[in-house]
């Protein structure tokens, strides 16, 4: 085996600081892999965040096209109703363990 001269040390020396700072350093090769996971993370929210907007854009479309929709939602949402319609509301049944008010009738004044 040869001895490894002054020269020698140092080049050797010089090549495991470079290898050292390629793998750990700011730049390095564990830096490159947690970037690339972040890269991943936010390519993965960009899909999803398509995937929403044109939703909401077929949302928005159908708002200002179908007059249909804009009634359904004022008569679901808004309780709005047509002058002349009744709206007949239905006690909603008891769950489990829960009791539901009695209704009391409420008889029309004579005039």
């Amino acid at each position: 085996m040869t001895r490894l001269t002054r020269p020698g040390w140092l080049v050797l020396g010089a090549l495991l600081v470079l290898a050292v700072t390629a793998i750990f350093g700011d730049n390095g090769m564990l830096a490159l892999r947690r970037l690339l996971g972040e890269v991943d993370t936010l390519v993965r929210e960009v899909r999803t965040l398509e995937v929403q907007n044109e939703r909401l854009s077929r949302a928005i479309a159908e708002l200002q096209e179908d007059p249909a929709v804009i009634e359904r939602i004022a008569r679901e949402e808004l309780g709005l109703v047509r002058p002349g319609e009744r709206i007949l509301r239905f006690p909603r049944s008891a769950r489990p363990g829960e009791s539901v008010p009695a209704l009391t009738p409420t008889l029309p004044r004579p005039p």
